[in-house]
């Protein structure tokens, strides 16, 4: 560990503990760190990249955490930035283990496309998930048999052996809101969304109950939309994750339909931010949402 630097070191210490539950978020610390020491240890990326036997941009994407690490590149990176400590070098050591560890949705690696991968992880280890949808109820707050009409494009009764799959991890992607240390999430949802019967009558009325159900917990806030300020903040759906840890940079995902974009420059996040708090002032307040909820109910 290079003395000057005695906050990474409290730092890598502090994640060794599990504070960054998903091996997602684990990369991207890990990343973040050894990218500040070896920028403390004044060493380029190409050196860095020659060192372990690749190149700078091999070294690039291991402090982006958009790869798996190698103890042994790890190892040698260290040295080369003047991490002798021992105890200090477990701990590090210890990441990259925990790092390549698999999160519970490797099991459905056949059915998520891998675009999805790192937004699961990254929405494990979130503090605040900020979202906006215009077409559908948010997929951490859709009842099953909301699910099922929207995997099987309406026809639940015909749905495949991979669609129900499907539906078995967005219900398991659900249980981060009740977890011990559960994120808050924060959605607003179009007016459209309420009225649009997706899977009938019957399937819309329980997703309205469930979403009155939800709303009651502490750490789940729905906001509407109303029809007459539509359309005028956003364009399209998009995800706000933030993160408690500094080393954890906010990511606005965008989903589209032949993937996604990760979004984390910090004038992408700044815009995305602007968004969120227009859309919250051009919403009903939560209160209200549940009130139009009820009358929506209601009316089913």
């Amino acid at each position: 560990m290079a003395a000057d630097d005695p906050g990474a070191a409290e730092e890598s210490v502090r994640f060794g503990s599990e504070q960054s539950g998903a091996p997602t978020a684990r990369r991207i610390v890990l990343g973040a760190q050894l990218r500040r020491l070896r920028e403390a240890a004044d060493i380029t990326r190409a050196d860095a990249g020659y060192n372990i036997r690749g190149s700078d941009s091999k070294i690039s994407r291991m402090e982006l955490g958009r790869v798996g690490f190698k103890e042994r590149d790890v190892a040698d990176l260290l040295t080369m930035y003047g991490v002798n400590d021992e105890d200090e070098r477990r701990v590090f050591l210890e990441m990259v283990r925990k790092s390549n560890e698999r999160g519970w949705w490797h099991r459905y690696t056949g059915t998520m496309p891998t675009w999805f991968h790192d937004f699961v992880g990254l929405e494990e280890s979130a503090s605040l998930i900020q979202s906006y949808e215009l077409q559908f109820v948010p997929g951490l707050l859709q009842t099953e048999g909301y699910i099922r009409a929207v995997i099987s494009h309406g026809r639940p009764d015909l749905i495949t052996a991979d669609g129900e799959r499907r539906v078995q991890l967005r219900l398991q992607r659900q249980k981060v809101l009740t977890r011990q240390g559960a994120p808050r999430l924060w959605a607003v949802v179009d007016e459209s969304v309420l009225h649009r019967p997706i899977g009938g009558p019957r399937v819309q009325r329980e997703q309205m109950e469930h979403l009155l159900e939800l709303t009651r917990q502490s750490n789940i806030t729905v906001q509407v939309l109303p029809y007459a300020q539509s359309g005028y903040a956003a364009e399209g759906a998009f995800s706000m994750l933030r993160f408690a840890e500094p080393s954890l940079p906010d990511v606005v995902y965008v989903e589209h339909l032949a993937g996604a974009m990760y979004l984390d420059r910090p004038e992408e996040i700044e815009l995305y931010g602007r968004v969120i708090d227009r859309l919250a002032v051009d919403a009903e307040t939560p209160d209200r949402s549940r009130q139009l909820l009820s009358k929506i109910r209601a009316a089913i």
